[in-house]
């Protein structure tokens, strides 16, 4: 098992995430109050993020949430990503106004 930073570019805090969890539960550990989680699943998309840098796993998500074009251009699930590297993300769905807040 490797570990790798996360970083959320809009707020410039980090997390180390294993290679064996998905983003969203590394992003759950930062103890954000109020980051919804929905299905965890793909069917959602309530953790819609954007890859900015870095390289990740993707497993099979929802066309409903995540389009052809969305995945083209680096968006994708946190609950269906796994970090293959360091990464730098951009929160675009919504739990924006959670992973924003200063509590």
């Amino acid at each position: 098992m490797a570990y790798h930073l996360v970083t959320i570019e809009e707020t410039g805090e980090t997390f180390r995430c294993s290679d064996q969890e998905s983003l969203l539960v590394g992003m759950e550990k930062l103890g954000k109050r109020g980051i919804p989680v929905g299905c965890r699943g793909g069917g959602c998309g309530v953790c819609k993020i954007q890859i900015v840098s870095g390289a990740i796993k993707k497993r099979v998500m929802s066309r409903e949430h995540i389009s052809v074009a969305d995945e083209a251009a680096g968006r994708v699930l946190a609950c269906r990503s796994k970090p293959t590297s360091d990464v730098v993300l951009r929160v675009v769905g919504l739990m924006k106004k959670n992973i924003l807040r200063n509590d």
